[in-house]
């Protein structure tokens, strides 16, 4: 008998049950997407900063080389002979280590 007088009330505790489970789905939803939004945008930032370092050595790297390039066109240009007794035998010092191996 007790449990004719309960089914209604026990629907209802049921049904309210229910709608604080969806809520509660929802909201973790809600802040799990909101988590995901941070993290992208903390990905994104990141790889700005990376690349733009990157950017950086590369740009840093580039200049050292041209700045090389510069100071041997110029020695070549200065003592020509010498450059070319030094490449000779650089090619020679090569050329029997790599005769050995």
């Amino acid at each position: 008998m007790s449990r004719i007088g309960d089914g209604g009330q026990s629907g209802q505790g049921e049904q309210s049950a229910v709608q604080n489970l969806g809520a509660t789905a929802n909201q973790m939803g809600q802040q799990l997407r909101d988590l995901g939004g941070q993290v992208r945008e903390q990905a994104t930032q990141r790889y700005e900063q990376l690349r733009d370092q990157a950017t950086d050595y590369y740009q840093q790297g580039r200049d050292r080389a041209q700045q090389w390039e510069k100071g041997l066109e110029d020695y070549i240009h200065e003592k020509p002979l010498q450059a070319v007794l030094l490449a000779a035998g650089v090619g020679v010092l090569l050329g029997v280590l790599w005769k050995r191996s």
